[in-house]
């Protein structure tokens, strides 16, 4: 195989594809680079039909290995595990612009990867394996109608940036993924910060405008390298057969059809196969699964001649009418906030959680760890279309869906700051019929404003379909699963009355025009502005407070420096906090204390526990301390947790007392006021000071000789030894190095306190 290099300089950074040298046994691969980061892609397939598939066996795979970015997987294994929500977002991206352009019959099991191996923090690998794998198919000898390109759009400071580094999608009020066609546009998936309808079609145009020198650059590496599509083997299509089942059975598929309601329906084209398999089983025996196929086509023969001809839906309605919406608030009693969202035959219940900080998503990265404080997850379970099912964990369906909901909603939550909640919603779809992850969007937002959460807009989401037969177009408002299936483009829009939030648009045919475009987004603004005011009807406004049963959080501030104070050794004390209240308690670098109850009087407690464990001693303030160490010259009294000061003889009684323990001993509580907080941190107390304050009996001591009661400064008079001679023999009996922490034994020879009263004169 020929070693080839192609590079081009594209959104300011140089872009690199090469093939021929790594993985040279795969049909197709490509060592993509941008910058630093590197993607291996490669495309692989059987040229073997596969026997009786239902579908065509397609697999896209995206995975991210991590040290890409030079990291350890932090998992048990320390490997890669299961896939991550981003590699299986990934993955959704390469194939849904990539299956639709493999031709009709093509059913050989096929395999698309791109893995990315090396990450410079700067250019997500997702468009480059994008990129990278639809390159790979085109130069294989897999037959494929590309090539396809792709490219991320942003916009910063009102211009468009393609392929916007991480650090300028913080800025971007856009943030769109687009793959372009031989034709146009393929494929479109992102959000955006409630742009207009225009600037959204600018930003397609933009991208189609922009990546025409990759198409180019693809389109020489084919022509230089590219190899020759292999044959493969198709049914031929029975013209005799096809006539013979048209005849039996096209009329009675055209009125099955048309009923409204979609079981009914279901059943009624179910009855017309059979009918026909029955009806041609002497013609054509053992061919029921062409006949089946065959009858089945007609019904999306028939629906789309209609909708183009007399702007008649499936189920009677007018190409932009909305179906009748019905919403009930507040249908399950415990959760903190819920909804019933109808749409015609699509039906969710969705509810909202709040949590606490210690309830956020921690996600692991290429780059490194992060969290979200809100999810949104999408169930579909199988009775929601009337089958019977394994249960299994969510596929890449719900979690697409899941995301796209989670993307058009992002914009309406309110800060950290202002609703410290983490905030998880759940949309369990109860009914099916087109337009289920818009119904999701639609009761996640009612959901919010019934629990509480103080959003900034009501967000709604709309699914959009297209019939193109020659010249004649129709945009469809709502659409239904079966318009889905048999129309030629499937866009979602979600947002506010000022703007989109999230857009994602599958297109299957060529050459879609920006004024078809313009105008399916026009179309699509009315049907969205027409659900939001149903929803208002419903609830206008978030109730004024959140759910008894949901936690309150309050937050105060402590000094950082006290944290540790707070935590304990071994986190001894906030686990204890935890233990005797029950409260979630979330500790801050900054300071910030998170305490989360759903009873206010625990949530008190618990504020109560933490101010005691970092408070701040004030000159003058008292406290029911315990003495946790006896000297000579006082006691060390702990007033909170952590914090201890000293107690000097002079300050335990009025009058001189011999010992301390006359007054206190070990273990004692001890009623103390703070006299002074030195810079040093120590901390002087008084216990005849809080007694005398809180109008208890002051223990007293000894009087001069004069009968005053002058405290420490009593000791100099009534005929006593001089006071130098005095204080060298009080200095030569107290213990050296004594004063330990908080201490104030440094005052311990002159009764510890320099205000003292002057001995009364003698007779």
């Amino acid at each position: 195989m020929t070693h080839v290099v192609k590079t081009i300089e594209f959104g300011g950074t140089t872009l690199t594809l090469e093939t021929g040298k790594v993985a040279k046994q795969a049909n197709g691969s490509i060592f993509i680079k941008y910058g630093d980061t590197a993607v291996l892609c490669t495309a692989c397939s059987t040229g073997k039909p596969k026997p009786n598939a239902p579908f065509f066996p397609l697999m896209c795979d995206y995975q991210e290995r991590f040290y890409a970015g030079g990291r350890i997987p932090g998992s048990y294994f320390r490997r890669e595990g299961r896939p991550t929500e981003k590699e299986v977002l990934t993955s959704r991206l390469i194939d849904r612009p990539a299956r639709p352009l493999f031709p009709d019959g093509y059913m050989c099991d096929t395999q698309l990867i791109g893995t990315t191996m090396s990450f410079d923090q700067v250019n997500d690998g997702d468009v480059v394996a994008m990129l990278g794998t639809f390159a790979a198919v085109a130069i294989s000898d897999i037959p494929w109608a590309g090539p396809v390109v792709a490219c991320r759009v942003g916009q910063v400071d009102g211009e468009f940036v393609a392929n916007p580094t991480f650090a300028q999608r913080e800025e971007s009020e856009l943030d769109i993924v687009v793959a372009v066609g031989p034709q146009g546009l393929v494929m479109v998936e992102g959000q955006a910060n409630f742009v207009s309808e225009e600037t959204m079609v600018e930003a397609l145009g933009f991208a189609e405008e922009v990546t025409k020198p990759l198409m180019n650059l693809v389109n020489e590496l084919v022509a230089e390298i590219g190899k020759t599509k292999f044959d493969f083997e198709t049914k031929s299509v029975d013209e005799e057969l096809v006539a013979a089942c048209r005849e039996v059975a096209f009329d009675n598929m055209a009125a099955a059809a048309t009923i409204p309601t979609k079981m009914e329906r279901y059943a009624a084209v179910d009855k017309v196969k059979k009918d026909a398999v029955a009806a041609l089983a002497e013609r054509y025996p053992d061919r029921g699964g062409e006949i089946k196929g065959i009858v089945g086509g007609f019904k999306s023969e028939f629906c789309r001649k209609q909708i183009i001809e007399t702007n008649k839906r499936l189920d009677g309605r007018d190409l932009d009418e909305i179906r009748d919406i019905n919403i009930e608030l507040g249908v399950l009693p415990r959760a903190h906030g819920s909804a019933l969202f109808t749409r015609g035959e699509t039906q969710g219940i969705i509810a909202l959680t709040l949590g606490t900080g210690s309830d956020d998503q921690r996600i692991e990265l290429l780059s490194g760890m992060t969290s979200r404080r809100f999810m949104l997850h999408y169930n579909f379970p199988p009775y929601s279309v009337g089958e019977v099912k394994f249960l299994r964990g969510a596929g890449r369906r719900e979690i697409g869906h899941g995301t796209l909901a989670r993307r058009g909603v992002l914009p309406i939550l309110p800060s950290e700051e202002t609703f410290p909640y983490v905030m998880r919603s759940v949309s369990e779809i109860t009914e099916s019929n087109g337009s289920s992850s818009m119904a999701t969007v639609c009761g996640t937002s009612l959901a919010m404003m019934d629990a509480g959460v103080p959003v900034s807009d009501a967000v709604a989401g709309i699914a959009m379909g297209l019939i193109q037969e020659g010249d004649k177009v129709a945009v469809l408002s709502d659409i239904l699963g079966d318009e889905d299936h048999f129309g030629d483009m499937d866009f979602k829009v979600v947002g506010s009355a000022k703007g989109i939030s999230a857009l994602q648009m599958d297109i299957k045919i060529d050459g879609l025009n920006a004024q078809i475009l313009t105008d399916a987004m026009a179309q699509a603004k009315a049907g969205r502005l027409h659900i939001l005011g149903k929803m208002n009807e419903a609830i206008e406004r978030p109730r004024p407070d959140i759910s008894d049963y949901a936690p309150r959080i309050f937050t105060i501030l402590i000094d950082p420096d006290r944290i540790r104070d707070l935590i304990g050794p071994g986190g001894k004390h906030i686990r204890g906090i935890v233990a005797e209240t029950g409260a979630q308690i979330n500790v801050e670098d900054d300071g910030s204390v998170k305490v989360a109850a759903t009873d206010n009087e625990i949530a008190k407690r618990a504020i109560d526990l933490v101010r005691m464990y970092t408070a701040q001693p004030e000159v003058g303030q008292d406290y029911d301390g315990k003495v946790v160490r006896v000297a000579d010259f006082g006691a060390f009294v702990q007033i909170a947790p952590g914090m201890d000061g000293l107690c000097h003889i002079s300050e335990l009684a009025d009058g001189r007392i011999d010992r301390v323990d006359d007054v206190c001993k070990l273990g004692d509580t001890l009623k103390v006021r703070v006299l002074n907080v030195e810079r040093n941190g120590k901390i002087r107390l008084s216990h005849r000071e809080a007694m005398r304050a809180a109008g208890l009996p002051v223990p007293q001591g000894k009087k001069s000789a004069g009968g005053d009661e002058g405290g420490g400064g009593n000791r100099r008079g009534g005929g006593r030894e001089p006071r130098g001679r005095d204080r060298e023999r009080r200095r030569s009996r107290r213990p050296r190095n004594e004063g330990g922490e908080g201490g104030n034994a440094d005052n311990g020879d002159n009764g510890g306190s320099s205000d003292a009263a002057p001995a009364a004169p003698t007779a």
